[in-house]
């Protein structure tokens, strides 16, 4: 058995064996498979596909790669939460703190950049002092303690998805349905959790553009934790805007807190209440419309808020240090109606050239940069308004961002925050 013959096989569309699964994994891992022959082979895959059992097999494969949580000295049903990943997507800092503060147990495990912008990590630590790498006694007590703690992908930890998940970002193999299941489920499987819950996106922001293909991956991801014995719930939700009102590390951060002030953009408030209530549902097994209405008092109360700071100092966070670049460059509407296209891939493009994303496997992001979008779909604009503020440290071709944005005479029909939920 060898890696060209792997690399062929798939090439011509036929199914790997469990076996052939567990060498390419295990000898990338070990360094014996290099990464240009990694990297074909993923085209490979992200072109031809895979069928459920070569998914089944490369998310176990990935999974016995290395170490495995156990949280069986936490006292209650743990629940996870995973966003295939979106645009402005720093749903985590909202659902988790709420999540949280009713009791629900969350022991997390997130990743780094993956595409355009940054993870759940990337954004914690534009924290000053945020440790995302707690030791495992720390990481289990301050979950038994505020019931919240988030740290990322250790080395050890599904060893196989984090040096294949690096690679991906470099190598245009993102958008893959086998690979994104499998590189999910191995952590998700890994990190211990009872319950697991799948934000998967859909859209024009999102890895899955189409809602079939958005439904297929979650089907498989469903199955793949049901098949473990853990319950598994994906809600195929809309990543055909933004998420919020704001792109880039620190200007999500911000945003987050203004949520839970009860200041945030309506859309994704609505977005974040329908995952912490899935959450609260699963976590304490009651009936989702329960778990909403215990979701939306807790909600319009401070402590979710509470929780969020307390969650950061718990972590080394400081939650009043958090960086802005200083030069702000104001994006001026040329005409007057109402916003009926936010081009969000392109924002999200122009996001990473500013550094707030990964071009190269060995990029560093820049935290302090990012948009904010001081408008959203159907609101209304008039010549000389600003849309959106460029938060950068380098020149930019103001036309590329009024580009981003549509202006029509007529509002368009309310969006989807939701599409369907798999079980």
């Amino acid at each position: 058995m060898n890696i060209i013959d792997i690399i062929t096989k798939k090439a011509k569309k036929e199914e790997l064996t469990k076996d052939e699964i567990d060498y390419f994994v295990n000898n990338y891992v070990s360094g014996k498979i290099k990464d240009y022959q990694m990297s074909s082979l993923l085209m490979a895959i992200k072109i031809n596909g895979m069928s459920f059992d070569e998914t089944y097999n490369l998310t176990v494969s990935m999974l016995n790669s290395g170490d495995k949580i156990d949280l069986s000295s936490i006292d209650g049903i743990v629940v996870d939460k995973h966003s295939t990943g979106g645009v402005g997507d720093k749903t985590s800092l909202v659902v988790l703190p709420i999540v949280a503060s009713l009791g629900v147990k969350i022991a997390k495990m997130s990743g780094r950049s993956l595409g355009y912008t940054g993870g759940t990590i990337d954004k914690l630590e534009s924290i000053p002092n945020f440790n995302v790498e707690l030791d495992f006694d720390k990481f289990i007590s301050n979950v038994n303690s505020i019931n919240l703690a988030l740290v990322s992908q250790t080395k050890n930890l599904v060893p196989a998805d984090k040096k294949i998940y690096a690679l991906r970002d470099v190598t245009g193999t993102t958008e893959s349905i086998p690979l994104i299941a499998s590189s999910i489920m191995s952590k998700k499987l890994a990190s211990g959790s009872d319950k697991i819950l799948l934000d998967v996106k859909v859209g024009k922001g999102a890895f899955m553009k189409d809602i079939n293909d958005a439904r297929i991956l979650a089907k498989t991801m469903v199955d793949i934790g049901n098949k473990f014995g853990k319950e598994t719930i994906a809600v195929i939700t809309n990543m055909n805007y933004p998420l919020g009102y704001t792109i880039g590390n620190s200007l999500e951060v911000l945003e987050a807190i203004d949520t839970l002030k009860g200041n945030g953009e309506e859309n994704f408030t609505k977005l974040c209440l329908l995952l912490s209530s899935y959450m609260v549902s699963m976590g304490k097994n009651i009936d989702i419309n329960e778990a909403y209405d215990l979701v939306l008092k807790k909600y319009n109360t401070e402590e979710p808020l509470n929780k969020l700071y307390d969650f950061i100092k718990m972590q080394g966070g400081n939650i009043d240090k958090i960086p802005v670049s200083n030069n702000v460059i104001n994006i001026i509407s040329d005409k007057t109606g109402f916003i009926t296209d936010i081009d969000t891939l392109k924002l999200a493009m122009l996001c990473n050239s500013l550094g707030a994303g990964k071009t190269n496997k060995d990029d560093i992001i820049n935290p302090r940069v990012g948009i904010k979008l001081l408008k959203q779909i159907n609101d209304s604009v008039k010549t000389g308004d600003v849309l959106m503020e460029v938060y950068t440290e380098k020149e930019i071709n103001e036309l590329d961002y009024l580009d981003s944005i549509k202006i029509s005479d007529e509002k368009i029909p309310d969006l989807k925050i939701a599409f369907d939920i798999i079980k």
